[in-house]
């Protein structure tokens, strides 16, 4: 499966190697900059610049969740390994860990001087892994 965005605010979910269109959703308000899948594959996160990231439930068909805070596009989104977080990096020069079972910000990582263009969340772990256009990589342990 491939997941596909594109400046049109358009996401299509793809079949390897045949190429047939499984699903295809427009929610986003603009561009998108970022997918994820959920670890149990039945869930997806995605970023955009409508300052927003959404997680779209499959077997919904649709977007379950909006998660918004973010003063600026959002870049990046990555699901923890337990599924229950999704963090996001944005433009806002922030990253924020989202508690999906809460629907809230849990944490908020400050620090970046520039835009926040990527975050990963090591597995199995609260440390997070950021970069920014401040041209810095960050460490975070998400629990301070």
């Amino acid at each position: 499966i491939v997941v596909t965005g594109s400046d049109d605010r358009l996401w299509k979910m793809w079949t390897l190697p045949d190429g047939n269109i499984i699903m295809t959703y427009e929610d986003h308000t603009d561009w998108l900059s970022g997918c994820c899948f959920h670890p149990s594959g039945t869930q997806l996160v995605t970023s955009s610049g409508d300052t927003t990231a959404r997680i779209w439930d499959f077997s919904k068909r649709g977007c379950i969740l909006t998660l918004e805070g973010h003063a600026h596009a959002v870049w990046d989104c990555s699901w923890h390994s337990c599924g229950d977080f999704v963090a996001s990096a944005s433009m806002d020069n922030r990253s924020k860990i989202w508690d999906v079972n809460s629907e809230r910000c849990r944490y908020m990582l400050c620090g970046h001087k520039d835009s926040v263009n990527s975050i990963e969340l090591l597995p199995f772990s609260n440390t997070v892994l950021t970069s920014s256009a401040d041209k810095t990589l960050s460490l975070w342990d998400a629990r301070t």
